[in-house]
This record gives structure tokens, C-alpha cells and sequence, in this order.
């Protein structure tokens, strides 16, 4: 597998993130290192780039790595904005997801069904 270093990739992560950045290095085990790297957020239609610099990603980590398409990337209908601002939309976003996982568990628990908690799962 060849990659052309001069092209932007795009790399998903186990736990979600998107990285954008300059694919320098990469091994056997899919271990990257990404040159000029960007965290990009997506909430809804929109999206917020956070700069990273040097970015190392451990190969398990990695789901999706691939080249971006330059003149398709700037044809998105996304909208971008300040850092700031998707950041607090991403705030409201999980707000508005953990309370509608409270109100989830609390009528199951009415109805006489509870779930394990996941932070108590390593217990076991």
C-alpha cells in the first residue's frame, strides 16, 4: 500500500475523532504519524477544525484512513465555524443526549428494568 505524502488523509478513530492532516509515516501495524493535523468536530451541518500539529495515532486506534479529494472537500455543503462556537454546540448536543439518557432509564427503571452502569462494568 503506497501513500502519496503530499496529499491530505483523513483518519477516523475508534473513539470518534476525525484527524485531517499529512500522512508521514505509517508501519505494520497501522501506526500513523500526520504532519499538520486537524481535529475536525461535526455537529450537524456544520463543523470546527482544531489545530493538533504532529499528531502519532497507534494503529488499533485507527478505523478509516483515507486520501482527501481536495475539489470535493471545498464543494461540501458543511458549513464551517470558530472553534468556539462548535465546541459550545457540541456541549448543547451531548447535553441534550444525556438528559434524553436519563429520561430513557428513568422509565425503564418504572417499569421495573435496570440496566447495568457502564462505569461499574469493570468491577467484574
Amino acid at each position: 500500500m503506497l501513500f502519496n505524502i503530499t496529499e491530505k488523509h483523513l483518519v477516523l478513530l475508534r473513539d470518534g475523532r476525525t484527524l485531517i492532516g499529512y500522512l508521514r509515516s505509517i508501519d505494520q501495524f497501522a501506526n500513523l504519524v500526520l504532519h499538520q493535523t486537524l481535529e475536525r468536530i461535526h455537529v450537524g451541518r456544520k463543523y470546527g477544525d482544531i489545530p493538533r500539529g504532529i499528531f502519532v495515532v497507534r494503529g488499533e486506534n485507527v478505523v478509516l484512513l483515507g486520501e482527501i479529494d481536495l475539489e470535493k472537500e471545498s464543494a461540501s455543503s458543511l458549513q464551517p465555524v470558530t472553534i468556539e462556537k462548535i465546541l459550545e454546540e457540541l456541549r448543547l448536543e451531548q447535553e441534550i443526549r444525556r438528559r434524553a439518557e436519563k429520561l430513557k432509564l428513568q422509565v425503564l427503571k418504572e417499569r421495573g428494568i435496570t440496566l447495568p452502569r457502564f462505569d461499574t462494568l469493570d468491577e467484574y
